[in-house]
């Protein structure tokens, strides 16, 4: 009985070093390895063709007299008549209204890294100053404005194709085919209220401003070279503007007065267009087809 059961035992050791090593020689299988990760390419360039409306939030303006009004000479009868209490004050509390405006936009972008840019945008955008208070619709100026912008922007690129970004910047804005409204409006003088007096601006010149800029804004893209974008920019924009008002039918006869306007413009530009980037192949060595 003993030895039989030394030959069983012995049985079952062997049987099962056979077996382990039928094992070992069976091919391991093995989980196919992940994918690398996928790494859009990295497009420097960047140009957006956006439709943009202007849209003054302030738009008022601070008009003073500027002291060399003229009749006979005589400053005096400024102040008779109520136009201002003399050089450098106030011209009897008017003040001013401006258009909005859309427009075609352009903007230009290079980007340091995947996160950094730095973008300049330019437009060019008519306005009309119009008179509001005692000048209630004359047609004060007409001109061009041409507000360049040069903004340093933070993009977002952990959202996926949805890519916000904010922006601060500074704003150059130049004034070019200035003119005076030319249109006869009435003005009634506040020391003879029932006399209405015709006035007309003329003379008029803008002067170019300089502002800080505030941006935010996202790009949807499609692809690594195609998207949409929204963007809302608010620009410090507050010129100084010179017009002649000449003012006929007062009881002391006609006035000519030199006026100095603080404009207070203070856009938001609302914009929406096309995003598109490029360069990231630039560079590479390319295989002829010989």
């Amino acid at each position: 009985m003993r030895d039989f059961v030394r030959g069983a035992f012995a049985a079952i050791v062997l049987g099962s070093a056979a077996v382990s090593a039928q094992a070992a020689d069976l091919p391991s299988i093995k989980a196919p390895p992940a994918p690398p990760p996928l790494i859009e390419p990295f497009h420097p360039f960047q140009v957006r063709l956006k439709v943009a409306g202007v849209i003054p939030t302030d738009g008022t303006a601070s008009i003073y007299d500027r002291g060399t009004g003229t009749w006979l000479g005589n400053q005096t009868v400024l102040q008779a008549v109520g136009y201002s209490l003399g050089p450098n004050t106030l011209f009897s509390g008017a003040s001013t209204s401006i258009s909005s405006s859309v427009i075609p936009m352009l903007d230009v972008a290079y980007y340091l890294t995947r996160n950094w840019a730095i973008e300049a945008i330019c437009c060019v955008s008519p306005h009309h100053v119009t008179g509001v208070g005692p000048i209630q619709g004359a047609s004060v100026i007409k001109s061009w404005v041409f507000p360049p912008s040069l903004m340093l922007q933070y993009h977002f690129t952990n959202f996926g194709a949805f890519q916000p970004y904010l922006g601060v910047g500074v704003n150059f804005t130049a004034y070019w085919g200035t003119r005076a409204g030319n249109q006869t409006f009435p003005f009634f003088l506040p020391n003879f209220p029932a006399v209405p007096s015709w006035t007309t601006a003329t003379a008029a010149s803008i002067t170019p401003s300089w502002g800080v800029v505030g941006q935010a804004g996202v790009d949807y893209m499609f692809n690594d070279r195609w998207g949409v974008n929204v963007d809302v920019k608010y620009i410090m924009m507050e010129p100084n503007a010179h017009v002649w008002a000449v003012n006929t039918g007062t009881p002391f006869g006609p006035l000519a007065v030199p006026l100095n306007l603080a404009v207070k413009v203070n856009p938001i530009v609302v914009s929406a267009g096309l995003t598109y980037r490029f360069g990231a192949d630039w560079g590479v060595p390319k295989i002829l087809p010989f």
